[in-house]
């Protein structure tokens, strides 16, 4: 493991040390776990991208047909088809979103 120092300002240090302390953590601990919960959230939003770049129904209506004939259960249908490149112009949007975070 290694350290760093960071320049923190007095407000932002002044809130990590607070909610450090709700959560019965140290601010080593809570500043971890940001920065992981950060880094987790954008590569997840970048992976998902990748996903939505190449997604294919008839490929995913083969993987469903696999799966069996059984009905779905009442919440568990699709209610709308699904729009490939809105759906990855919306997790670029998002990605943007958790970058600027």
């Amino acid at each position: 493991m290694s350290s760093c120092a960071h320049r923190l300002p007095d407000s932002l240090k002044q809130a990590a040390k607070r909610i450090a302390a709700a959560d019965e953590t140290t601010m080593n601990q809570f500043f971890m776990l940001a920065i992981a919960e950060k880094i987790n959230a954008m590569e997840t939003a970048k992976f998902f991208e990748k996903r939505a770049a190449v997604a294919n129904a008839a490929t995913s209506q083969g993987a469903w047909d696999k799966v069996g004939s059984n009905d779905p259960m009442a919440d568990d249908k699709w209610s709308q088809s699904i729009n490939v490149k809105k759906t990855a112009q919306s997790l670029r949007n998002m990605r943007g979103q958790l970058l600027n975070f």
